[in-house]
């Protein structure tokens, strides 16, 4: 900021001159200038450490603040910003919470003051910043929220304000998230807040009071239950609860439980979206009673514009799960085991917008202890891109298993691509690994050089001569691809990424190299481990493009291999496939010279494969394999679709499930859970005893 001069900084000449107002003479306040045609907000040294970020991490992109301000305030920001524009008003003011680097919430206070052209169009935001903390700490914990220096807000201004924070969610979650904010919902009074979901013809409890004993018991609702949220939804009219008497009259088995928790009154209001209920929202209060007209009718339009809007963020979740979908089953389902390497790959795609890349990865077993590594990405973000990804994909698998040299791969990959009557281009990059010499070589089509991270921690890039991205290279023409030689000794790391990895708003790439770089040295050895933290800092930070990450681990000279290697695929409802897959794994632990422990292994391996058709909506692969090293062990695998983590649940004392958890803990020697891809990998090993390999 040393080079701006300080006029551009300064408050504007119309700034309102009023009598002194003590929420803005305080000692630490910073300004800030937000140039509404470039999208530039510049900030002074006092806002910086507001926000509790150093100069050096900020780029005068607002974009770059997310890592301070949570998502929930963010959209209300947003949404409070926008409507100020609409509506032609020059100043607007709000608080905002905020995380500090260290974690600990942080209150500020920021005004804002519009400058219009001579048509009246917004061109520049002044404004300033203070920490409100302090004055914030005694409402916050009352459960107040926070709210303006001359008194609470209007219920009409909390309604305006959450419908405008509300056009700007994307997602179901964060339309919930804005309405159960304290500085929301909570100003119109409502203890609890309730919402249901129209969910293949029940009622799905999506959103639920604290400590509504009710809702937690009742997770789905038919329509013909007689209780007032399937009462709106079947009737299309709000209903309005006044009283206790009427709420014990009108629903006697609701009452035990509303009396319970407090609560007085209700307004529980159809979310109608193009004539037709797609749910229901419930407002209970304690120690309220009646509702005005006035109250009646703001509710309902408080109800009829969230149902636009989630109406709307339903839309894009089911756009985006097909898009993901699509993207997904054109990865590889899983990752060859390969002898001698560990391998992670890794897939998250972009958090901004609902369509997917193109960005991919793969892994293919070579003859000869040698195996091909790729990592690409396709021009592009939608579902042209996805379905192009797939079909290159599968060309350079086959070319390269015919036995081609990675040129020719990557050379007939672009004549393909050519041909392929598409205006799409793709970056790649496709190395072959000898495994037993450590000698890798690489040829890349316009994307990012490889890079290796040694044993001792240091990390460096491996310069490869380039051609042509994949398609270019053909329509021009061009199609030399030099290859480029590299070792990678023994416990050496190779690291292939796409540019989502590296890339940062408001920074060059060399920037985002040096940050990657810095993770990779000071990560842990596991490439498993050194995946997740790698995408840590693309989730938290999130992102316009896809990211593809493959890791290869030259294992060391005395590090375990694999021994016997079983497969078995069990699809969902196929009840013949599970039994095979006891069979396979009964017969496997008893030829493998394990008879000891065959019980455990296949009652926890049981176990395991029912978790994963039970909580996912796809089939498992069942993996069972003999590692050989210092000690024996025989390790069972079951792989998924699913990224969710797997959770003890309490059974309780009558429960017949949620003891799967406690009972691989209980028979299993060690067992975790690693990502894989997409989905995840549950896994298990037992020390056995004995010399033989079979299998």
């Amino acid at each position: 900021m040393a080079d701006r001069g300080a006029s551009e900084l300064s408050l504007p000449d119309d700034w309102p001159a009023a009598a002194p107002d003590p929420f803005l003479v305080l000692n630490r306040m910073g300004c800030f200038v937000w140039n509404l045609d470039t999208g530039l907000m510049h900030m002074d040294a006092t806002a910086h450490e507001l926000f509790d970020i150093r100069p050096t991490e900020y780029d005068a992109h607002p974009e770059t603040l997310v890592r301070r301000v949570p998502r929930v305030e963010a959209l209300r920001l947003d949404g409070l910003i926008s409507q100020a524009v609409k509506r032609g008003d020059s100043h607007y003011g709000t608080y905002l919470r905020i995380r500090l680097r260290d974690g600990s919430p942080r209150w500020l206070y920021t005004k804002g003051h519009i400058t219009r052209d001579t048509e009246g169009r917004p061109r520049r935001i002044h404004g300033i910043l203070r920490d409100a903390t302090e004055e914030l700490d005694d409402t916050s914990a009352a459960g107040h929220g926070p709210h303006p220096p001359n008194g609470h807000p209007t219920q009409t201004g909390i309604v305006q304000s959450t419908t405008a924070a509300l056009s700007h969610a994307r997602t179901v979650q964060d339309i919930l998230d804005i309405l159960q904010q304290r500085n929301g919902l909570g100003h119109l009074g409502a203890t609890y807040l309730v919402m249901g979901l129209v969910e293949h013809g029940r009622i799905k409890v999506v959103s639920e009071g604290p400590v509504d004993p009710f809702v937690r018991r009742t997770l789905t609702l038919r329509f013909d239950e007689p209780y007032p949220m399937p009462e709106v939804i079947r009737t299309l009219a709000p209903r309005f609860i006044a009283n206790p008497r009427e709420f014990a009259d009108a629903y006697p088995h609701l009452w035990p439980d509303v009396k319970r928790i407090g609560v007085t009154s209700a307004a529980y209001l159809p979310l109608i979206a193009q004539a037709r209920a797609i749910g229901a929202l419930g407002l209970l209060y304690a120690g309220r009673t009646g509702f005005e007209e006035a109250d009646r009718s703001l509710l309902v339009a408080l109800g009829s514009g969230i149902a636009q809007n989630l109406q709307r963020a339903m839309f894009y979740e089911q756009e985006k799960d097909l898009a993901e979908g699509l993207q997904h089953a054109m990865l590889p389902r899983t990752v060859p085991d390969v002898p001698g390497a560990d391998i992670a790959v890794r897939y998250r795609s972009a958090s901004a917008g609902r369509d997917v890349g193109g960005d991919w990865y793969d892994v293919i077993p070579l003859p000869g202890g040698r195996v091909g590594v790729v990592i690409g990405d396709v021009q592009g973000h939608d579902t042209h891109a996805a379905a192009v990804m797939g079909q290159l994909r599968i060309v350079l698998r086959a070319y390269a298993a015919e036995g081609h040299t990675p040129a020719t791969v990557m050379a007939r990959a672009s004549v393909f691509l050519y041909e392929l009557d598409t205006d799409r281009f793709a970056t790649c990059l496709y190395a072959e690994v000898d495994l037993s010499t450590g000698v890798v070589q690489a040829v890349r089509a316009g994307h990012l050089d490889p890079m290796v991270r040694s044993v001792d921690g240091g990390f460096r890039r491996v310069p490869v001569a380039g051609g042509l991205p994949i398609g270019l290279s053909a329509e021009f023409g061009v199609l030399e691809y030099p290859v480029g030689t590299l070792e990678l000794d023994p416990g050496e790391t190779l690291v292939l990424c796409t540019d989502g990895l590296v890339e940062r708003p408001g920074a060059d790439l060399d920037e985002g190299v040096r940050a990657l770089t810095t993770l990779v040295r000071t990560g842990p050895e596991d490439v498993q481990e050194l995946a997740d933290l790698l995408c840590s800092g693309v989730d938290e930070r999130g992102g316009e493009d896809d990211v593809a990450l493959l890791l290869l681990r030259r294992r060391g000279a005395g590090a375990p291999q694999a021994g016997g290697r079983l497969q078995q695929h069990v699809a969902p409802g196929e009840p013949e496939a599970l039994t095979e897959a006891r069979h396979m794994i009964r017969a496997a632990v008893r030829s493998w010279g394990s008879a000891e422990r065959a019980d455990d292994i296949e009652l926890v391996a049981d176990e395991m494969i029912t978790n994963a058709l039970m909580h996912t909506d796809g089939a498992a692969i069942v993996t069972v394999r003999v590692l050989t090293g210092a000690q024996r062990r025989l390790r069972v695998e079951v792989e998924d679709v699913s990224s969710a983590l797997p959770r003890r649940r309490d059974a309780g004392a009558s429960g017949v499930s949620g003891r799967g958890l406690l009972l691989i803990d209980v028979l299993a020697d060690v067992w975790g859970v690693e990502a894989r891809g997409t989905g995840k990998c549950v896994w298990c090993e037992f020390a056995v005893a004995g010399a033989g390999q079979g299998g």
